[in-house]
């Protein structure tokens, strides 16, 4: 019997190559709940998801069956080995509880590097330049906003700090530098082929003080909620801008309004919200930020590059007994 690969969510892009990765190799199901209690009846002997082996999941599906939190990974059938997440983000997964199951957790890497690269490029020009509230303007018949020459800036010259040096953070610098901005950013540790026009700071906050506009591209856990702090945001220059296209709870959000309100910061370009899809009203008041509805990977290409890895994770699991993009959490680890 072929082994089971559940599709749990909805795939849009990648029909074709569902079939070519996983078609001959595996028996294809489909998320067929409305509910968490029937998803998890479903891993029941006799289920309709009993034996499934891998799981192909996106956070559409939490709509339907919540998060893959403690309940519902302990409530997965034995059977199940593999959960490849369509993200980059893989916060609506308890990785723990999946390892104390040994399950394991992949997401792609990579394919979103482009997409949220250049959206933290699109809000780092706008917030410089003014850009989202002159379009308002022109489109209210009142053409250019009054003081926009004294609110603006080039961003040639200006020093950009990345927090956290990964693939979307390195693809930023590259398209930053073009200008040219100084790069600086701060990581774990020291990334090692990173180019040298690419300044490592292991004192974070010595970095912020020379810092025009920060960029956040850290993963959201336990230990990045609230990261960027009254702390982080007071050692920023006066009149520095935040970007942030990683995830709404990284930054002290009640923090950063009060940076707005008494100008320590002169903007922010937002992406991403504590709260999605709800945006705190206040951030509203603030007519020269540039906020966007979470689109950094909202595009056809892709979208359509993340589910075919993710969908070549679970191949490779079928195949070679090991996904190439296993998360942080679980490199290294065997069962």
């Amino acid at each position: 019997m072929a082994p089971r690969i559940l599709i749990c969510g909805h795939l849009v892009w990648a029909h074709n190559e569902l079939k070519d990765l996983l078609g001959s190799i595996s028996e294809i199901i489909h998320l067929d709940s409305d509910s968490r209690e029937d998803f998890l009846r479903g891993f029941q002997p006799g289920g309709k998801y009993d034996g499934v082996v891998g799981i192909y999941r996106v956070n559409e599906s939490s709509k339907k069956i919540g998060i893959f939190d403690r309940e519902l990974v302990d409530g997965l059938g034995k059977s199940v080995k593999w959960i490849a997440h369509n993200g980059a983000g893989y916060d609506q997964i308890d990785v723990l509880a999946c390892k104390d199951r040994e399950i394991y957790v992949s997401n792609t890497p990579g394919a979103v590097d482009d997409a949220t690269a250049t959206t933290a490029l699109y809000l780092m020009i706008s917030t410089f330049r003014n850009y989202a509230i002159s379009e308002r303007s022109l489109r209210e018949g009142k053409f250019k906003p009054p003081g926009l020459a004294k609110r603006s800036h080039d961003l040639t010259g200006h020093t950009l700090a990345i927090l956290g040096l990964g693939g979307i953070g390195m693809r930023l610098a590259e398209l930053a530098h073009a200008f040219p901005m100084r790069i600086v950013y701060h990581s774990r540790r020291k990334v090692q082929d990173a180019p040298e026009w690419c300044e490592y700071f292991e004192n974070v906050e010595e970095m912020l003080a020379q810092t025009d506009c920060l960029s956040v591209s850290v993963p959201l856990n336990d230990n990045t909620v609230g990261l960027v702090g009254e702390k982080w945001i007071r050692a920023l220059k006066p009149g520095a801008i935040i970007i942030n296209t990683a995830r709404g709870k990284v930054i002290d959000e009640d923090a950063m309004i009060r940076a707005l309100e008494d100008g320590h910061l002169a903007s922010v370009g937002l992406d991403v919200y504590p709260d999605e899809p709800h945006v705190n009203p206040r951030l509203l008041e603030f007519p020269y930020i540039t906020l966007v509805p979470h689109m950094g990977t909202e595009n056809q290409d892709t979208q359509k590059k993340m589910e075919v890895r993710a969908l070549t994770n679970l191949r490779d699991f079928l195949t070679v007994g090991q996904g190439e993009d296993l998360v942080t959490e679980m490199k290294g680890v065997k069962f």
